[in-house]
């Protein structure tokens, strides 16, 4: 299995394909891919700002989305490289979301740890309605080791 870098459009291809959840994303810093010998994609992370208002201080990331076909490994070898990749570009810290009933098996297996609990919310406001397209419920925050 290798990493290479993936256009957004590429990335958000495996995103549409294979998350279970969420819908593509708009932006990004970079993306990341997982090929085979036969360059078969087997998964794709798209990093980007914080979703988050306090944590952009222009020094974090965030792994915005984490895709695989299942095959074993890649989801943390995923989250390893965009780990790598973040603090070489000079970014000081590295987070990520799951779902509070998500195992977070493959971000354990990366060295990540969970650093908070947030409650999920609605970003529909009065003054701004809006059609929720994601799930509501609590998540766990996971940043990644600085070394």
């Amino acid at each position: 299995m290798t990493v290479l870098p993936l256009s957004l459009e590429e990335a958000n291809i495996l995103v549409i394909n294979w998350h279970r959840h969420h819908r593509p994303v708009v932006g990004h810093k970079f993306s990341l891919g997982v090929v085979d010998d036969a360059e078969v994609f087997h998964g794709a992370a798209i990093v980007g700002r914080p979703v988050a208002r306090r944590l952009d201080n222009g020094l974090t990331l965030e792994v915005t989305r984490c895709v695989t076909d299942g095959t074993p490994n890649v989801a943390s070898m995923l989250y390893g490289a965009c780990r790598r990749a973040c603090f070489a570009l000079g970014y000081k810290r590295l987070v990520t979301y799951t779902l509070d009933a998500e195992p977070g098996t493959s971000l354990r297996a990366a060295g990540w740890k969970v650093i908070a609990e947030t409650a999920g919310r609605s970003w529909s406001c009065p003054s701004r309605p809006r059609v929720d397209k994601h799930p509501l419920e609590n998540k766990l925050r996971w940043e990644a080791p600085d070394r």
